[in-house]
C-alpha cells in the first residue's frame, strides 16, 4: 500500500496564527512541508503543538497569514489527511475488535452502510503488518495494551491511505516495543510519500525521527533540519529559560 502521489507542498504555512474566538494560541508560524517529509513539532505543556494539528485539520481557525493544505485550505482538504488523537475516545469495554477498529479508516472510501471490499479488507490487513499487530485482527482492542491500542489507532489512520498524516503525542505513555513499531511504520510512510507531522516533548524521538523541527512555545521560535534546530540556545528560548543539558550527545531539560 503506498500513498497517492503528491505534488507541490503538503503544507505550507506563511505568517500564519491560529487560536479561538479570535484570540491566537500561536503566531509567526511559517511552514513548508513536502511529500515524504517527516516535521516534528516540539514545546513544552500547553504551548499550542495540538492547536497547531487542529488547525491543519481545519479544526481550528486560521487567524492571519496563508495556510495552504495539499493544495487547499484546510478545511478543504480534510478528506486527504489522516489524524491520530493523543488519546481515543472508543470505550475500552467496548466489544470491537481491532479489525474492525482499522477498518473504521476505510468508511470514507466505502460509504456507512456499504459492505467492505476485497480491496479494503486488504488495506486493513497490510496496516495492522505495518504497526506489527497482524496476529491482534481477531482480538477485542479493549483487551490490548496502552501502546497497541495507539498501534492500532496508527493502523486505523494508515488504512486510510491519507496524504498528510497528523500524530498528537503518539509516543506518550507507549512501551519500548511499540514506539519502535510506530517509528518504523513512520518511517515506511514518509518512504512512500505520505507527509507527516507529530507532535512530541521528547528530544530524542524529534532528533532521531525529524527531517524538520519545529519549536513552539505560543510563537514559533525555530524551524529547520534538527542539528540546527535543537540547539541549547533555542530550547532555552522555547522553554523560558530552562537549562539545557547537551552533554555526552544527550539532550535534557531540566526545570527550575
Amino acid at each position: 500500500m503506498t500513498g497517492a502521489e503528491v505534488t507541490g507542498a503538503a503544507l505550507r504555512y506563511a505568517g500564519v496564527s491560529v487560536g479561538y474566538h479570535g484570540t491566537p494560541v500561536l503566531t509567526d508560524i511559517d511552514l513548508e512541508l513536502s511529500a515524504g517529509q517527516r516535521l516534528a513539532l516540539v514545546g513544552p505543556n500547553g504551548a499550542g503543538k495540538s492547536t497547531l494539528i487542529k488547525s491543519v485539520l481545519g479544526l481550528v481557525p486560521v487567524l492571519a497569514g496563508s495556510a495552504s493544505v495539499l493544495g487547499a485550505d484546510p478545511v478543504g482538504a480534510r478528506g486527504r489527511a489522516g489524524y491520530v488523537p493523543q488519546t481515543d475516545t472508543l470505550d475500552a469495554d467496548f466489544p470491537v475488535s481491532v479489525r474492525q477498529v482499522v477498518m473504521m479508516g476505510r468508511y470514507r472510501r466505502i460509504g456507512w452502510w456499504r459492505p467492505a471490499r476485497a480491496a479494503d479488507r486488504r488495506a486493513v490487513a497490510e496496516a495492522l503488518d505495518r504497526v506489527g499487530l497482524a496476529d491482534r485482527a481477531g482480538h477485542r482492542f479493549g483487551t490490548l495494551s496502552g501502546g497497541q491500542r495507539q498501534r492500532v489507532l496508527l493502523a486505523r489512520a494508515i488504512a486510510a491511505e491519507p496524504r498528510l498524516l497528523l500524530l498528537d503525542e503518539p509516543f506518550n505513555g507507549v512501551d519500548a516495543v511499540s514506539q519502535e513499531a510506530i517509528m518504523t511504520a513512520l518511517r515506511q510512510l514518509s518512504g512512500d510519500g505520505t507527509a507527516l507531522v507529530l507532535s512530541t516533548h521528547d528530544l530524542g524521538v524529534a532528533d532521531e525521527l525529524a527531517d524538520l523541527v519545529c519549536l513552539v512555545n505560543g510563537r514559533q521560535w525555530a524551524v529547520g533540519p534538527p542539528a540546527g534546530t535543537l540547539t541549547a540556545d533555542n530550547l532555552r528560548l522555547t522553554y523560558g529559560g530552562h537549562a539545557v543539558d547537551l552533554t555526552d550527545g544527550r539532550m535534557m531539560l531540566v526545570e527550575p
